[in-house]
């Protein structure tokens, strides 16, 4: 074994090319320099350091130095060479081993989210990753400005940035259809969410949505499309904030559950709107906007861009088409789950 534990192996021949080439004033040659790369990609493959190796490469040198005067520049030449050939062999070794390792992750998370394996050996392939899939599990997924590719230099920082304070151990990151996802286990929520916070400091305009923690295999495929149905409300609704949560919005999943009871109010309690000068639109958004504003003109005129005499002649507008005024704590309540079922059938944009 040579310096830190190195085998020998790795060193092999690099003492004769350093005497050769101080007695001859030689360049290595191409055989000499692929031999040094597949040494170095074998190193890789058996998890040895690089720094490791370039010391152990050092120590040889000054061992084998020659004394022959004026082949200290030859020399050097070659141990120059010889050391960037066995560092880019072991560097193509590591990206290769990465790429595997990307592939490998991509397949099992296609398998676990469209149930395309058996579950035994689906909880094989899960310890790979440090998944137990029979514990609980919670998922967050982060949309960014751009899809993310697990290559691009924003999924890279993120997954630096939690295995640098979490290990890598219990933590699934990948992408998926242009989107960033994290698997953690159910009562970690700190994982989560600081997941959330690293996506959302390496990349402007970032959101992400966690998903309710849930128990199995199947679990995370829920917890996935939780946090997914989470990402599109929150664009439909125009919700504000980087980090969403499924189980602070389930009352939107149960609005929509029967659509067409849904389409059904929207149209009987906001449809008069239609009649308006300048169609429901306008209108709408007043309704919308005073709902978010808690119900305070001054903010509602504020936001607008109106005076509180104009949002005031807009609210009375509503009152006579509808029937219902927004106001009067009784008849809010319609008005405002229209509203919240306008948003989410996407109306008057598509009939309904």
């Amino acid at each position: 074994m040579s310096e830190r534990g190195i085998p020998e192996h790795y060193l092999e021949g690099y003492a004769r090319l350093l005497a050769e080439v101080a007695g001859t004033g030689r360049r290595l040659t191409r055989a000499e320099l692929a031999a040094r790369r597949t040494l170095g990609e074998q190193a890789a493959e058996a998890g040895h350091e690089l720094r490791a190796l370039v010391s152990a490469h050092l120590a040889a040198t000054r061992a084998a130095w020659p004394q022959t005067p004026g082949a200290a520049d030859c020399t050097l030449a070659a141990v120059q060479q010889a050391v960037d050939a066995f560092a880019e062999g072991y560097e193509r070794a590591q990206r290769l081993a990465v790429r595997q390792e990307e592939a490998a992750r991509r397949e099992f998370i296609d398998d676990l989210l469209y149930g395309r394996s058996d579950l035994g050996r689906l909880a094989e392939r899960a310890e790979r990753f440090g998944l137990r899939l029979s514990h609980t599990h919670a998922v967050a997924v982060v949309q960014g400005p751009t899809p993310y590719d697990e290559s691009a230099p924003v999924p890279r920082q993120v997954e630096r940035a939690m295995i640098s304070r979490f290990g890598d151990r219990n933590i699934l990151l990948t992408t998926k259809a242009g989107r960033m996802l994290c698997v953690a286990p159910g009562d970690q929520d700190d994982i989560l969410t600081h997941f959330a916070k690293q996506a959302y400091a390496a990349a402007e305009r970032t959101r992400a949505a966690i998903g309710r923690p849930q128990p199995g295999a199947g679990g995370i495929v829920q917890s996935y499309e939780e946090a997914l149905n989470t990402l599109e409300l929150a664009e439909r609704l125009d919700l504000d904030g980087p980090l969403l949560r499924a189980a602070d919005l389930l009352v939107y999943p149960v609005l929509t559950r029967d659509r067409q009871a849904m389409a059904d109010l929207v149209l009987d309690a906001l449809g008069p709107l239609t009649r308006a000068r300048g169609g429901p639109r306008p209108l709408l958004e007043t309704l919308s906007t005073y709902f978010d504003s808690g119900c305070v003109a001054a903010e509602t005129a504020r936001r607008l861009s109106l005076s509180v005499r104009a949002l005031t002649y807009r609210l009375e507008r509503i009152h006579q088409l509808t029937g219902a005024d927004p106001a009067d704590p009784g008849q809010r309540y319609t008005l405002q789950t229209a509203v919240i079922g306008a948003r989410l059938l996407d109306w008057p944009d598509k009939e309904l």
